[in-house]
């Protein structure tokens, strides 16, 4: 099955690697895609269902990944406006980066997590990289609520010592 898979993934590449270069309009951003692609392709040939269209299935997966990295990068640009009213802003054009702050920033966060236990560790640099739930889960070998509640309380941990390190500078 899988080396069938490789096959036809092959047969439709160029006209993949044209739907990707239709979405992102860039050449480093298309070659990105269509490896997001074939690697999702590939990890889920089990799913698969043999004699449909698997140029369709190609495809819909080709576009989903698209749409979730879209709307990743519209969550970051978007802050959240403390006023009562919790309004969403976009906040427009890109901020003004202080690498130093950045710098000392992922450094305590690197030793913050750590000291976290392994089983928590684990999760919640895979969830921090961009991997999603299932995939964590999958890659782990962990049942999917177990993943979710382990990424919950190694944030819940590392803001109690964000705010007691924050206490100590003050």
């Amino acid at each position: 099955m899988e080396n069938n898979i490789h096959h036809q993934l092959q047969k439709i590449s160029p006209s993949l690697r044209a739907f990707s270069l239709k979405l992102t309009g860039s050449e480093s951003d298309a070659n990105d895609l269509y490896q997001d692609t074939a690697f999702r392709i590939i990890s889920n040939a089990d799913k698969f269902q043999p004699d449909t269209n698997f140029k369709a299935w190609a495809v819909t997966i080709m576009r989903n990944i698209f749409i979730n990295n879209y709307r990743k990068k519209v969550r970051r640009g978007t802050i959240l406006d403390q006023t009562p009213n919790n309004y969403y802003l976009n906040s427009g054009g890109p901020g003004i980066e202080n690498d130093g702050e950045m710098n000392m920033a992922y450094k305590e966060l690197l030793r913050m997590v750590s000291v976290l236990p392994e089983d928590f560790k684990r999760p919640f640099w895979m969830a921090y990289k961009g991997y999603k739930y299932d995939e964590i889960a999958e890659k782990l070998d962990a049942p999917l609520g177990t993943i979710k509640s382990r990424i919950f309380f190694a944030r819940k941990k590392l803001q109690k010592m964000y705010e007691e390190a924050s206490r100590v500078r003050a």
